[in-house]
């Protein structure tokens, strides 16, 4: 299935989640480290932040070890940081443990930092932004596998998401199959219209609405 999204961009999932009566796309982070569409199976992360670093049991632990340990091949983490860009929610350590574990890249509400270091991995990492400031004794987990709330979408664990240089879509995962076949018809559709355009056919004919919406074929 992350194959065949993978074929596919956010605008096609995101007109096929719209034409379910599900939440489309919106505008998300930007790539940190490469810059290649993500997709994947949801592993949630809430962060908070450590009130009182001097009285915490949890500040000499590091943050989401065993969130990375505990993910399975074709994860994707999903942290939310609440936006946060005075701290850093992920770094170049996480980044190396998640590539052993086969998780295949992080969707971060907030900044991470050793972009270099992630870039030589060949990680993917989208982000809100940057930032050297390590969460140690800054940050701790509040939660994990619960839902979170990023860019105004609600992801669960194991919903899929899909985020590349438009924006970012969240699918639930019962209704992933049925959003991958709707879309690919969307994308078909879209390639007929675009050889026509290129034949010569004039803009108005070739993308009258109801060839768009599927309701005629010219």
């Amino acid at each position: 299935m992350i194959d065949r999204y993978l074929q596919l961009d956010t605008t096609a999932i995101s007109d096929a989640l719209e034409s379910l009566g599900l939440p489309g796309g919106v505008a998300g982070p930007l790539p940190q480290s490469v810059d290649v569409t993500l997709v994947g199976f949801a592993k949630t992360v809430l962060l908070e932040a450590i009130v009182d670093p001097d009285a915490s049991t949890e500040a000499g632990s590091h943050i989401l070890g065993e969130a990375v340990d505990t993910a399975a091949v074709g994860d994707v983490m999903v942290i939310d940081n609440l936006g946060r860009s005075d701290v850093s929610c992920w770094g170049g350590l996480l980044s190396l443990g998640s590539v052993l574990r086969g998780v295949r890249g992080v969707l971060a509400n907030g900044a991470v930092r050793d972009v270099s270091e992630i870039r030589r991995l060949g990680f993917p990492v989208y982000a809100t932004g940057t930032v050297p400031a390590t969460a140690r004794g800054r940050l701790r987990q509040r939660s994990v596998g619960e839902p979170v709330t990023v860019w105004g979408r609600t992801v669960a664990a194991g919903d899929l998401v899909m985020v590349d240089r438009t924006g970012l879509v969240v699918v639930p995962r019962s209704r992933a199959a049925e959003v991958l076949d709707i879309a690919a018809g969307f994308c078909e559709r879209e390639k007929s219209i675009a050889a026509d355009i290129s034949s010569g056919i004039g803009l108005t004919r070739a993308m009258h609405d109801a060839r768009l919406a599927g309701d005629a074929e010219r």
